[in-house]
């Protein structure tokens, strides 16, 4: 193991003993350190990691930043073990962070992606009710993609319909209710899972055909190439760019909130409610929904404007 690979494993296991998860950060750093071996590197300078951040030469800018800021952190951190470590200066691939603008699916489209999972093809038959039943969960739930996979059998009560979401994006748990259609659903998976699998992992909820937990990797993957069939996704190259995984928590956050205000519910009331169901640590991330979303910005103007109204008359 060269020096650079054993001061990254005790970097992510520091970062990790501290809370911190680091699933995507470690996985780029590993790939980082394997660029520089086979530059034949033996400390991060910057010209290193400023090279190796801007791959793939057609990603976003975004992209290039964040991969760069991933390797600065691990540098600095580094510099107290290797005075020959150099740390990438800021700004040195500036970039403006702008929220994406969500995609919100149709029903169609929905639909449409779910009988695209539904056919997919397994030696042993469960890899298409696996990611029938996962996508559809983050459908009804809008549950980010890592705290389904998390989920361990126990963390499922398929007699009450409550999901116990115990390792979530800033470490909080919380209980997530989900519809008695919703509760079928899951039942009738854990039975096939069960039943075509039987000596699957005794832990994760959704598994692979090994038998072991599904990857967010894979999930994204598999994601993106039924998007891509489906037409959803451009299929020129790689996973495509397009509506993403993520863009089912916008739907349903967005859907919430269109009916509420259909409803006649008092949203600014119901909001942090919506706020405690999907994890939110700010109220203002839900808010955001409220401009991001046209449809949900027009109702809100219209219920302002018919507030007023009322109050002249």
């Amino acid at each position: 193991m060269s020096e650079l690979r054993n001061a990254l494993e005790n970097y992510v296991a520091v970062r990790r003993s501290l809370g911190f998860e680091l699933r995507l950060p470690a996985s780029l750093l590993h790939r980082f350190v394997t660029f520089a071996e086979a530059e034949g590197a033996q400390h991060i300078t910057t010209d290193l990691a400023f090279r190796w951040a801007k791959q793939p030469c057609d990603a976003l800018p975004s992209t290039w930043a964040w991969r760069l800021g991933v390797v600065r952190r691990f540098a600095v951190w580094q510099t107290a073990n290797d005075p020959r470590t150099e740390v990438p200066p800021n700004g040195l691939l500036p970039h403006r962070y702008r929220r994406k603008p969500p995609h919100i699916y149709t029903n169609d489209e929905i639909e449409a992606l779910m009988k695209a999972a539904a056919r997919l093809h397994s030696s042993t038959g469960l890899r298409a009710h696996t990611y029938s039943t996962l996508f559809g969960l983050l459908v009804v739930t809008g549950m980010r993609i890592n705290e389904a996979l998390n989920l361990n059998r126990e963390d499922v009560d398929l007699g009450a319909g409550i999901l116990s979401i115990r390792r979530t994006k800033f470490g909080k748990s919380r209980l997530v209710p989900v519809h008695v259609s919703s509760q079928q659903a899951l039942k009738s998976y854990a039975e096939t899972r069960d039943r075509l699998l039987p000596s699957a992992s005794p832990v994760a909820f959704f598994v692979s055909e090994r038998g072991t937990r599904i990857t967010e990797y894979s999930a994204r993957y598999t994601f993106a190439k039924l998007s891509q069939q489906i037409g959803l996704r451009d299929a020129a190259k790689g996973h495509g760019r397009g509506p993403r995984l993520h863009d089912m928590r916008h739907r349903f956050a967005a859907r919430t909130l269109v009916n509420w205000y259909r409803a006649g519910l008092d949203v600014e009331r119901e909001i942090p409610k919506l706020a405690t169901y999907m994890g939110h640590v700010h109220v203002s991330d839900t808010y955001w929904y409220l401009e991001a979303v046209p449809e949900i910005l027009q109702l809100a103007t219209e219920r302002v404007v018919a507030g007023r109204k009322e109050a002249g008359s």
